[in-house]
């Protein structure tokens, strides 16, 4: 009795390790320090990250900011990032004109935002017989109150889209700063010990957001993980991908994840602070505690990340 207990115990492990899946999703093309980085710099991010993706057959998508796509001399080679995505099979989705939080100004003035972001990117992905169909909140704020969130949604459903959910964010942003600073100062040293400290602290996510999953919904569904593009991708998106399929995940589609009937519960989540759609689920549930133990962040990272912000206030 023993035996087949166990039996059935490791079976049920296995199957669901092996069933596990996530889309991958990259925000703030063409590159999240756009406006510190020239378009060579710009240029090399975009195809290692797009050639991690072709080499693993990744169906990724990048979410485009288009107001980085202006800067004086530059303006092609950045939109020909774009177009890189698209050549490669790619997709691309709609992340505001400006990143702009719904949190933090008008409704209209943000649907506008959303408008204005699309010029470029529509055109782009029609000339490659795409469209847009996903727009994701920048700092996944979803607004400030139930009434403009449902407003915000039905405009976006009236323009063909629908929201790009996250269930599991390892803030690679975060680390990017520093990242991105060392990079700049060539910092030889510091580099791969953040790379590693990132690495690290995202398979605690995975951990801590898988066993939320189960908790929470009584399985892991398709998860949506969130990333940048900035240089800790292009030089570690093949360590990251290592580190998924280590934990048993296929790598697939935005909207293979969305089939995922999770995306369809009730979800009535606002907050000032944008948070992963397990958090949606959770307060809207009234499990609002089981989004408090969440993984930290080593202090040295944190403390890094202080004397950067003094060094550059902006």
């Amino acid at each position: 009795m023993h035996k087949l207990l166990l039996t059935l115990l490791f079976t049920t492990a296995t199957l669901s390790a092996q069933t596990r899946s996530i889309s991958l999703t990259v925000d703030d093309l063409p590159a999240m320090s756009a406006t510190n980085l020239t378009s060579a710099a710009i240029t090399t991010i975009n195809q290692r990250i797009i050639a991690t993706f072709k080499a693993d057959r990744i169906p990724a998508i990048g979410f485009v900011n288009e107001e980085r796509l202006y800067k004086t001399g530059e303006t092609d080679e950045r939109i020909a990032t774009l177009n890189a995505w698209l050549d490669a099979g790619l997709d691309l989705g709609n992340h505001t004109f400006s990143h702009t939080s719904l949190n933090h100004v008008e409704l209209k003035d943000w649907e506008d935002d959303v408008i204005f972001g699309e010029t470029v990117t529509r055109m782009l992905s029609q000339a490659h017989k795409k469209d847009l169909h996903y727009l994701r909140h920048p700092y996944l704020d979803v607004g400030p109150d139930l009434k403009t969130r449902r407003a915000a949604e039905q405009f976006l459903t009236g323009r063909g889209y629908r929201v790009a959910p996250v269930t599991i964010d390892p803030r690679d942003w975060y680390f990017a700063d520093l990242y991105d600073d060392a990079h700049t100062r060539h910092d030889a040293a510091l580099m791969p010990k953040l790379a590693q400290a990132w690495l690290t602290y995202t398979e605690q996510v995975l951990t801590h957001d898988e066993a939320l999953s189960r908790t929470l919904l009584g399985y892991e569904p398709k998860q949506i993980l969130l990333l940048h593009a900035n240089w800790l991708e292009a030089d570690h998106l093949p360590d990251l991908i290592a580190l998924l399929q280590k934990h048993g995940y296929t790598l697939i589609s935005l909207p293979d994840a969305l089939t995922d009937p999770a995306y369809a519960q009730p979800d009535t989540y606002i907050s000032d602070v944008g948070a992963t759609w397990l958090d949606h689920w959770a307060v809207t549930r009234g499990r609002g505690d089981l989004t408090l133990d969440k993984p930290q962040v080593p202090k040295w990272v944190d403390d890094l990340h202080s004397k950067l912000d003094d060094a550059d206030p902006l």
